[in-house]
């Protein structure tokens, strides 16, 4: 087991389907990548066996499921998710990316659906410990746009077909964690081109990549 001062980074990336986090995501894969971070790129729901079973349920299962139910299957899912990848990568020295995390859990099951803040925050307790990002990258995106640009990118799943206040829910969830963790997560305004955003994102690899220099 390596020493904590040999931990990879980990890092997150949340926001709404249409805000471009996939894209993103792509793009700091390859710029890590060139830098030689050693990597493991990941996504929630997924990552494993169950949570790709998971992943499929949630987004394509027809049949209607209370938000308790669903936040308990993907904190089960995400328990797999950390014992298997998440903490051996980072134990072992990787750096961790990740195609969403618990934030989205607060947006989505409490934020959108309604199941209390709180009930979330013990499961994240129990079943993280200490384990949070180290940095996670919040795309923020109005929500009649983020719909707009999903609905021309393909067939849009069980939640994309959500109503706008459904949405503006998981915004606001979303910008709530923002709030109530300044040093962790990066509001990054997604509505602004692809290369502004990307400059912005230059200067976050940059940071972090003269932090690994210094550990």
């Amino acid at each position: 087991m390596s020493s904590a001062m040999n931990r990879g980074l980990f890092i997150t990336l949340e926001g709404m389907d249409g805000a471009g986090k996939t894209t993103h995501l792509e793009w700091l894969r390859e710029r890590l990548a060139a830098v030689g971070t050693g990597l493991t790129v990941t996504r929630e729901p997924g990552g494993t066996a169950l949570g790709e079973t998971l992943r499929e349920w949630m987004l394509h299962g027809g049949e209607p499921r209370q938000p308790d139910t669903e936040a308990l299957l993907m904190f089960a899912a995400r328990n797999e998710h950390i014992a298997r990848v998440i903490r051996p990568a980072l134990e072992a020295g990787r750096w961790v990316l990740c195609d969403r995390f618990t934030d989205a859990t607060y947006a989505y099951q409490s934020g959108g659906s309604g199941m209390p803040w709180t009930r979330i925050a013990d499961l994240e307790r129990w079943v993280q410990g200490d384990l949070q990002p180290d940095l996670t990258l919040y795309f923020d995106l109005a929500p009649e746009i983020g719909r707009a640009r999903s609905r021309s990118a393909r067939e849009p799943d069980r939640f994309e077909r959500e109503q706008t206040a459904f949405f503006e829910r998981v915004r606001a969830a979303y910008l709530r964690r923002a709030q109530e963790n300044p040093q962790r997560i990066r509001v990054i305004d997604a509505s602004r081109s692809i290369e502004d955003i990307r400059r912005e994102l230059e200067i976050i690899v940059q940071t972090i990549c003269s932090g690994k220099a210094a550990r």
